[in-house]
């Protein structure tokens, strides 16, 4: 039998309310037996200052040791303004940072959003896509998860209700499993 296989969840708002974090924690309620997903909370990541970038702050530091021990990632992303977050760019600048000392180096990597418009994310999802690239990461084309009307599928306690958003959402995380023990 294979090892269990280790996914590291972040999402990229920092709202305690936030759509994106609910997503997240569905995905968590979802992983099959023979893998487990442990969630990073992004918040207290300083901005990246490349003056620093060589004394990285403690969060910074205990991020990248995270992404290192996990065998695959699964980012959620927030849109705004036509891309993703700032809180989250931010994190991946410094989990690539300094040069030759890319955390991201080589992951598998999932990504999926929610948002109370109808395109559910989709813009911010092909920024991510980009960087993804330049990190030399390796995302999972298929099933694309793109929440579309959050509002109306995440109740007042921050539980994802839609069935079918569920199903997609537990597509996506069976689907890392493999891509991440294929590229293993």
């Amino acid at each position: 039998m294979a090892s269990e296989l280790s996914i590291l969840g972040f999402a990229g708002s920092l709202r305690r309310g936030s759509y994106n974090r609910a997503i997240l924690k569905a995905a968590q309620e979802m992983v099959p037996s023979g893998a487990q997903l442990e969630i990073f909370d992004l918040e207290g990541i300083p901005l990246f200052n490349q003056d620093l970038e060589n004394q990285p702050a403690e969060k910074v530091r205990e991020f990248k040791a995270a992404i290192r021990a996990a065998d695959a990632l699964l980012i959620v992303t927030p849109e705004y303004n036509y891309s993703m977050p700032g809180v989250l760019k931010n994190a991946l600048d410094c989990a690539s940072r300094p040069y030759g000392d890319n955390a991201l180096e080589g992951k598998p990597v999932a990504i999926m959003g929610a948002s109370i418009g109808m395109l559910g994310t989709a813009r911010a999802q092909y920024h991510l896509r980009q960087s993804c690239v330049f990190l030399n990461m390796y995302p999972l084309n298929r099933p694309e998860v793109m929440v579309p009307f959050a509002q109306e599928k995440i109740d007042e306690k921050g539980r994802l209700t839609d069935p079918k958003t569920r199903e997609k959402i537990a597509e996506l995380v069976e689907a890392l499993i493999v891509w991440a023990r294929r590229l293993k």
